[in-house]
């Protein structure tokens, strides 16, 4: 009997490149923003590709996906825009379009 193979969502692969760009991202803004919205980003970012990989491995998934897109996602949309407000687009050599 063959393996089976699992291949990746493509919102989990997504999320992950984007965990992986935001990091080094991070460590690059301002002093000021760094530590408080920076934080608040990538903790953000984490929860949600934690919660994208809980829903892939379960069958029930809908309660998994809600939770992430209502709660999650909004908080870490809320905290970019703030940012990008505040950096006055100094990070827009990205395509942020959040639309993971």
């Amino acid at each position: 009997m063959e393996p089976v193979s699992r291949q990746t969502a493509p919102v989990l692969e997504k999320t992950y490149q984007f965990v992986l760009w935001l990091v080094p991202t991070v460590d690059k803004f301002p002093r000021a923003q760094k530590f408080l919205l920076g934080d608040r980003i990538q903790s953000s970012a984490l929860d949600v590709l934690e919660g994208l990989v809980e829903a892939a491995y379960t069958k029930a998934r809908g309660p998994i996906l809600a939770r992430v897109n209502l709660g999650l996602m909004y908080s870490a949309r809320a905290v970019v825009r703030e940012l990008m407000d505040d950096l006055d687009g100094a990070i827009a050599d990205y395509n942020l379009a959040i639309a993971i």
